[in-house]
Parts: structure tokens; C-alpha cells; sequence
């Protein structure tokens, strides 16, 4: 069984002979790696999703059994440093860089009040010439041996809140300021627009998601979320569905979010990530038992403790025990519940590689 068949075949609920396999890394652990392998580096997209679909070339040559796609800015509107160091993106979001990632800065819609703040506002093209051309390359050099993982991730409420700025973002949220619905409007339909194009590349799972939670609850209300958020997220995997109706379709919340998941389930979800560990009621068998039969699981390898501080044999014993719980009667993608960071050891990454080969 190559590693297409077998992520497809995870999709579809059967049994296959192993747990497939994603891994994501930032660029510091992809050199690293780069360095002990003799492959070479490639620098990461100029993306805001970067992460998820770079170092692809290097993640297959260590075992992975499926690749991320992503959008990319445009070849006339690229990321750019500014005089005194700060980072531009195509948003007009301004972030520094920290060294491992760069952090928001500075917000474009931070003085956001009104309807006309929004329709004044200067959104990105989702056809801009060059958005798609890593994408399609991707694709074309993958499609037919691995699993092909389309990235949507920020896909409503962080997106709103990279534009603002989170505490602004929520007080509005709590007092329905005018401009929240047509912000939220804009990017729901920016986003639809890059979902729909990354299925008709040849996506086999579109991975949307917005952190939800915090590590100990919500970051929100559940009557929020349901008033505000769930109608939005159904709209759009409904007009997902209308390109391929076999389209699989993956959530991204970080935190405990466990209330959330039978509103995911109500609208059509398919796929739950990214299982965080060490967040309160995200453990595997309690997830396997509730939803088990409605879910596939992606994710549920610890980035917080036992990758950066766990030895390869406790990595080893770990995967293996969470393998055999999610993965039990299919239905679970292995893969860290967030990119590996350079805390980690390549010895400790390369334990989870194979570990996985080895189940």
C-alpha cells in the first residue's frame, strides 16, 4: 500500500495497514533536518500559512504519506520588510520577526467601526496572478503518490482578529459593533473562493480551522459560536461540497473544544484536528469513545512535552498507545498537533518517523 492509497483509504473510514502520516516544521527544524539528511533546504513560501506547505520535498523524503498545499501572495503584491524591520503582508497586517515566527504588530482595521471602514478596505484578490503556482506544482508532483492536504486554516475568526487585533475584535463581537458582520462577510467569501480553488487543484482534504479554544475552555460562549461562527462555517463547506461532493473536510482548533465538536459534526465535518494533548478534555480515548464513529482524527501528538522534552523511546511508546486508540478500526492521520519547533531534537523528530513506519 503506497501512502496515497493509504490516506485515502483513512478518509474513508476502512482499516488501512498503518496510520498515514503529516508532519509540518518551521523552517529552523527544516535545516536542521536538511543537514543531517543531506537534502536540500528550500525556503518557505511567502505565505501566511507557510508552515503547512513547506519543506514538503523534505517531509515525503522522511515518510511522510501526505503534502499541504496553501495560498501563496501574489507576484505584485508580495511580503515585504519595511525600513525598520517589521514585516508587510498583502493584508496590510504588520508583524516582527521573533525569531521562530513572526508576531502581529501592528493591526490594519484596528480603527474599524463602521460598515464603510470595511467596504473602504483593501482585500486581497483570491485570483491574483501567482497565488497558485506552488500549489499547482505541488499537486502535479504528488497527486498520484500522496495524500494531497489543502490548507484554509484562520479561516474565519482569526483572520477577523489578525485584522484588528484580538481584544478589540472580541469586545465588538460582544457589543455587535457595525462593522463585525461585513468584516466577517468579506472573508468568508475571500476564503470560500481559495477553498473552492484548492479542490479543483485536486485537494483530497480541505483542513479550514480557527482556534476556538483556549488550553483550559472556549475562548468564547458556545451561544456566540452558534450564533455567529457555525451558519458561516456551514455556508462554506456547503459551497465546498458543490465543487466535489467527496470533498473531506478537516477543522483546525487548537484548545478545549470539546463542546464544540457535535455543532462540527451537525454541519459536516469529516475530520477533527489537532487533538491537543495536554488541553482539558482532549483525551484520546474519551474522543475515540463519543465520536469515534462520526469522526476521523488528524493530529494528537504532543509539540507542548513529549516531542521537545520526551526521550525516542517514550516518543515511541506514545505513539504507539495513541495510535492504537484513535487509530483503532481506522480513522485517525497521525501527525503533531502543531508544526515541530526547534525545542525538538532531530532524534526525537526522526523517532516519530519511524515509529510511524513501524506500527
Amino acid at each position: 500500500m503506497n501512502s496515497r492509497e493509504r490516506f485515502l483509504k483513512t478518509l474513508g473510514g476502512e482499516t488501512p495497514d498503518r496510520p498515514p502520516l503529516f508532519v509540518s516544521v518551521t523552517p529552523q527544524v527544516a535545516k536542521k533536518l536538511c543537514k543531517h539528511t543531506g537534502q536540500p533546504f528550500e525556503e518557505p513560501l511567502d505565505s501566511m500559512l507557510s508552515t503547512r506547505a513547506s519543506h514538503m520535498d523534505l517531509m515525503a523524503y522522511l515518510g511522510a504519506d501526505a503534502v499541504g498545499i496553501a495560498t501563496c501572495v501574489p507576484e505584485n503584491n508580495p511580503t515585504i520588510t519595511l525600513e525598520n524591520g517589521l514585516i508587510k503582508n498583502e493584508w496590510g497586517m504588520v508583524l516582527k520577526d521573533t525569531g521562530q515566527y513572526n508576531e502581529f504588530y501592528e493591526f490594519p482595521l484596528a480603527h474599524a467601526e463602521t460598515a464603510k471602514d470595511i467596504e473602504d478596505f483593501n482585500f486581497p484578490d483570491p485570483f491574483a496572478p501567482g497565488r497558485w503556482e506552488a500549489a499547482i506544482k505541488t499537486v502535479e508532483k504528488y497527486g498520484k503518490t500522496h495524500g494531497i492536504i489543502a490548507d484554509l486554516e484562520t479561516t474565519l475568526f482569526e483572520t477577523a482578529w489578525y485584522l484588528t487585533g484580538l481584544e478589540k475584535f472580541l469586545i465588538d463581537l460582544m457589543m455587535e459593533t457595525e462593522y463585525i458582520n461585513p468584516l466577517l462577510d468579506k472573508i468568508q467569501a475571500i476564503h470560500t473562493e481559495y477553498g473552492k480553488k484548492m479542490i479543483e487543484l485536486g485537494a483530497d482534504l480541505l483542513w479550514c480551522g480557527d482556534d476556538f479554544g483556549s488550553q483550559t475552555s472556549l475562548m468564547m460562549d458556545e451561544d456566540t459560536f452558534r450564533r455567529v461562527f457555525k451558519p458561516r462555517i456551514k455556508e462554506m463547506f456547503a459551497e465546498f461540497r458543490k465543487v466535489n461532493p467527496n470533498i473531506k473536510l478537516a477543522w483546525h482548533s487548537c484548545g478545549a473544544i470539546k463542546p464544540l465538536i457535535p455543532d462540527f459534526i451537525e454541519i459536516g465535518l469529516d475530520v477533527l484536528n489537532p487533538i491537543q494533548p495536554l488541553a482539558t478534555g482532549m483525551e484520546p480515548q474519551s474522543l475515540k469513545d463519543s465520536f469515534g464513529g462520526e469522526l476521523c482524527f488528524f493530529g494528537g501528538i504532543c509539540v507542548q512535552d513529549l516531542l521537545p522534552n520526551g526521550t525516542p523511546e517514550e516518543i515511541k511508546t506514545e505513539v504507539t498507545r495513541r495510535a492504537g486508540i484513535l487509530g483503532k478500526g481506522g480513522g485517525y492521520i497521525i501527525a503533531p498537533a502543531h508544526n515541530i519547533q526547534e525545542d525538538t531534537s532531530k532524534e526525537n523528530i526522526l523517532a516519530l518517523f519511524e515509529t510511524v513506519k513501524r506500527l
